[in-house]
């Protein structure tokens, strides 16, 4: 019995100094999508704002993109739960449950869940060539010509293929658009720049300089209401106010660690996180993507998780009345 008791208290001990000491080596965000793309900016500037608050510590983002998100997720909840091993993640967390019937991973048992990071409305975006040029225009456009158009994504599970499935889903299109999907955001925005795909729905964190430029065309956002702070896209209608009912859709981001980590650690990264958020610098960068930092309930672990233990069942609904898998 003392050997048992001797044990657990230096293991307690070890946990401790470990949380004291912590980070002593460089931590690894992993974002589970090619650079450049919307999560990567959110993950790159997240990283930039907690290393003041976790001492200076180097902090550096690995990409490591493939199946959706689930190659990078897979590769978090398998490493070492010591702290030094981080994903950020969006909507993915919550969808990859239905998109993928067979996974390696389990969303809400194998990871800690540190926060919420950001919510990030999206845009419903046609090319230039399209012959409409307010949201009706574009509507009748599409239910005249749907099986004739093709809707591109950024592949399986990407907040951009989430979307187009929802909205497909809410307009009850006699004939369904062509999906497209492509390695990433950018070759998708690419394609739907130069006129190859007509449609595409995706986050104001990648189609924000877009519209600016004039390079595609925009006709709404996909929050409950229109964007009246945004100066942009603050002209254009949301959806729900354009008939499609109840329609809300909104890309969040999270921070999250292997499960089994430490409490002690991800208590001073959740307050990093805290931190990091209430940053003026890295909130003016958000607001410049169109994003909106959390400022709520889901800061907390607890709240996070809640949050998408919810989003889970919502988004199983949509995924599993469109047919799309992705295994």
């Amino acid at each position: 019995m003392k050997q048992i008791l001797a044990l657990t208290l230096t293991a307690a001990l070890s946990a401790g100094a470990m949380a004291q000491d912590f980070p002593s080596k460089p931590i690894s965000i992993v974002v589970p999508f090619a650079a450049g793309g919307p999560t990567d900016l959110v993950a790159r500037q997240l990283a930039e704002a907690m290393r003041k608050p976790l001492g200076g510590a180097n902090i550096v983002v690995e990409n490591a993109a493939g199946a959706g998100g689930t190659i990078g997720a897979t590769k978090v909840a398998r490493a070492k739960p010591d702290g030094y091993t981080l994903l950020v993640w969006h909507i993915g967390m919550a969808a990859t449950t239905s998109l993928y019937r067979k996974q390696s991973f389990k969303p809400l048992e194998d990871f800690e869940y540190l926060g919420a990071i950001n919510d990030v409305p999206m845009t419903l975006l046609g090319s230039n060539k399209l012959n409409a040029n307010t949201y009706r225009d574009f509507e009748a456009y599409i239910r005249a010509n749907g099986g004739k158009l093709n809707l591109a994504h950024a592949g399986l599970g990407s907040a951009s293929h989430l979307c187009g499935l929802m909205w497909q889903s809410a307009m009850k299109l006699d004939k369904s658009m062509t999906t497209i999907p492509y390695g990433g955001t950018a070759p998708a925005m690419n394609d739907l720049i130069g006129g190859q795909v007509d449609v595409m729905c995706d986050q104001t964190t990648n189609t924000t300089s877009q519209i600016e430029a004039g390079r595609v065309k925009a006709f709404a956002v996909t929050t409950a209401k229109p964007l009246s702070n945004h100066k942009l896209l603050k002209d254009y209608p949301s959806l729900q106010e354009m008939g499609l009912k109840d329609f809300s859709l909104t890309i969040w981001h999270g921070l999250y660690a292997p499960k089994g980590t430490p409490a002690d650690v991800t208590k001073k990264l959740n307050d990093a996180l805290k931190v990091a958020l209430k940053d003026p610098e890295f909130i003016k960068k958000q607001e410049a993507l169109g994003a909106i930092v959390v400022t709520d309930n889901r800061l907390t672990p607890a709240g996070h998780k809640a949050f998408v233990a919810d989003q889970i069942s919502k988004l199983k609904t949509a995924i599993e009345a469109a047919g799309q898998f992705a295994d």
